[in-house]
């Protein structure tokens, strides 16, 4: 038997399959081959269309078809991007393209809504600002799109959307509603003050389901299309963040998980619902929560981080070079880059920074001492003070990472970039061998109730390298100490 893991970025689809009786990913294919494209019609917008998704999802599940028969599979797992808007008619077509999670276009909206509706209730419910989440990205939808707002039947989350592709039922889950901004954390309940706020019509908002558990099953035409059975769980649904703590065994209290992608993530779970009071970092129900074990995802997301990486890469570095090498370069210069800082916020409107604009940059460059290697290392660098900065506001929340947990994928494939953020977090930095699309594998294999326990579902995740931090580098926390006081500003 085999599970499948889809994973809905908003630079690639990629599609796993999970031998159930090995635990051990046995096929997996990604598309497109270069990124895919994000339509932005104006400074600080970002919009997809989730029917682009959906070949990519299919042109996945066919090319690891050819190596597995479908009819194998018995279980699927879906993990997607956050906080994205996806508007659909009655007839199931999108009304218009998703707002996806890095557009700032509903960030007044939300901030108009927190003083409406009361800073103290907001909190105290939904734990967080109304901010530039999927409910002020509808009322945006509202109030400047009538048209298209009154063709709405559903509104829901990007792997809500690739579901009802494979089901044909719109839903959501419990952990959606909470990214939303429409969950209640006090009642324990939808937030359906928030939704009256907005004018939100309540048939309008899809019934939620658990995360793990069989949410929807196939339909026959997923079965005509893509070979999967008829009656297949789809039992495991969460958001790229969640997903991904769940992908590495991050489960109990104090458990810290982080990516380094597009954006920078460090995902802390707690067991009490707390709130920041100025909404930087943002509180979500955990994927394995319940009213007798309650689990909740302090999320800390910087949107300019591993896009600042890659972005220099495709505008700086202009003779082919890749990854591997930028990371020889970067470790080519000392400590603190010899003085050269970059600010990596260029993606958007930063929550962190109270959801300030403030750009991406460098500062300090001396054109007689710098190079491009000392650029790379302090972008490596700059993109891990942001995540320390970060994680002083989370620890101010009571949660004081003693161990970061991250797949070896991304910005953590940079041992600069690894031993950087070790030293300059004090936290020990461990790597696993699991991705996003495997850890929705075992997710639906949890859920669809075949693997009967946490230590069965995990059995195949390895630890494949450690980083243990360091004293500080002298050079290295002056130069933090100089950016954070930038970044202050």
């Amino acid at each position: 038997m085999k599970s499948l893991g889809i994973d809905i970025g908003s630079s690639s689809i990629k599609v796993s399959l999970l031998d159930i009786g090995t635990n051990e990913c046995v096929a997996s294919a990604t598309n497109p081959s270069a990124e895919m494209p994000i339509d932005a019609l104006r400074s600080g917008w970002a919009e997809q269309d989730p029917e682009m998704w959906w070949r990519y999802v299919c042109d996945g599940i066919r090319q690891v078809s050819s190596l597995y028969p479908m009819s194998e599979v018995a279980c699927i797992g879906i993990t997607y991007q956050m906080h994205g808007l996806v508007a659909l008619a009655e007839d199931g077509r999108p009304v218009r393209k998703s707002i996806i999670w890095c557009d700032s276009r509903a960030v007044e909206i939300g901030a108009a809504a927190l003083e409406d509706i009361g800073r103290d209730r907001c909190l105290a419910h939904v734990l967080n600002s109304p901010g530039n989440f999927t409910a002020s990205k509808l009322e945006w939808v509202k109030l400047n799109e009538p048209g298209n707002f009154s063709r709405i039947y559903k509104f829901m989350l990007p792997g809500d959307y690739i579901a009802y592709r494979l089901s044909g039922v719109m839903n959501t889950t419990v952990s959606g509603l909470s990214e939303q901004i429409l969950w209640d954390f006090k009642e324990n309940r939808r937030a359906d003050f928030i939704a009256e706020y907005y004018g939100i019509p309540r048939d309008m908002i899809p019934e939620a389901v658990a995360s793990m558990g069989t949410g929807a099953v196939t339909d026959r035409n997923t079965a005509e299309l893509l070979g999967i059975p008829e009656g297949t769980p789809v039992s495991y649904r969460a958001g790229d963040q969640p997903n991904n703590a769940f992908s590495l065994n991050v489960l109990d209290a104090g458990e810290v998980a982080a990516t380094g992608g597009t954006s920078g993530v460090v995902y802390g779970v707690v067991d009490t619902p707390e709130a920041d009071p100025e909404s930087r970092v943002n509180t979500f129900v955990h994927v394995n929560h319940s009213a007798a074990a309650p689990r909740y995802g302090i999320l800390l997301c910087i949107n300019g981080t591993g896009i600042m990486n890659s972005w220099i890469r495709r505008n700086v570095m202009q003779c082919g070079m890749g990854y591997a090498e930028m990371n020889n370069a970067a470790a080519s210069v000392p400590a603190g880059s010899d003085g050269l800082l970059a600010i990596p916020f260029g993606n958007g409107a930063e929550r962190v920074l109270g959801n300030r604009c403030p750009g991406a940059g460098f500062i300090g460059i001396d054109f007689n001492r710098h190079t491009s290697s000392h650029m790379l290392r302090a972008v490596q660098e700059g993109i891990a003070f942001s995540f320390r900065y970060g994680i002083d506001i989370m620890r101010g929340l009571g949660l004081n990472p003693d161990v970061i947990r991250a797949g070896k994928a991304n910005m953590f494939l940079s041992p600069v970039f690894c031993r950087t953020l070790a030293d300059i977090t004090g936290s020990r930095v461990e790597l696993f061998n699991t991705d996003g699309s495997l850890g929705a594998a075992r997710g639906a294999v949890l859920g669809a109730g075949i693997y009967k326990s946490r230590e069965e579902a995990f059995s195949g995740l390895h630890c494949v390298e450690a980083i243990s931090p360091e004293k500080t580098d002298s050079a290295l926390a002056e130069a933090y100490s100089r950016w954070r006081d930038i970044v202050k500003k």
